[in-house]
C-alpha cells in the first residue's frame, strides 16, 4: 500500500486540509514543528514556490499562513529558547536523508 499513488485530487484536499490546520493552530510554534516533525509552516510554503515556480517566497508564506508573514510573526511567533533551537537543529539533521 506504501507505493498507492495519490491523485491530484486527493492530494489538494489534503493540503488543503493541512494549510487550514496550520492556520488555525497558532499555539503551535513554527521553531516547536521544526524540532518535532523537522519542517514549518515556512518549510511548507517554501516548497509550495519551489512546486508553482513562479510565486515568491513572501507569496507563498501569505498562502500558507492565511496573512503576510510580518503580520502573522508579529501576532503568533514567540522568541525561541534555547532549548527549542536545540531540539529543532536535531531534528532538521534527520532530514539530510529524504533531500
Amino acid at each position: 500500500m506504501a507505493d498507492t499513488i495519490l491523485t491530484d485530487a486527493v492530494a489538494a484536499t489534503a493540503f488543503r486540509r493541512l494549510v487550514a490546520h496550520l492556520q488555525h493552530r497558532t499555539d503551535v510554534q513554527n521553531i516547536d514543528l521544526m524540532g518535532t516533525a523537522g519542517f514549518c509552516r515556512n518549510c511548507l510554503a517554501d516548497w509550495v514556490a519551489e512546486a508553482d515556480g513562479t510565486l515568491t517566497r513572501e507569496e507563498a508564506r501569505e498562502i500558507v499562513h492565511g496573512m503576510p508573514f510580518p503580520q502573522w510573526k508579529a501576532q503568533h511567533q514567540g522568541e525561541a529558547t534555547p532549548e527549542q533551537l536545540a531540539r529543532m537543529k536535531e531534528s532538521v539533521a534527520k532530514n539530510a536523508d529524504n533531500h
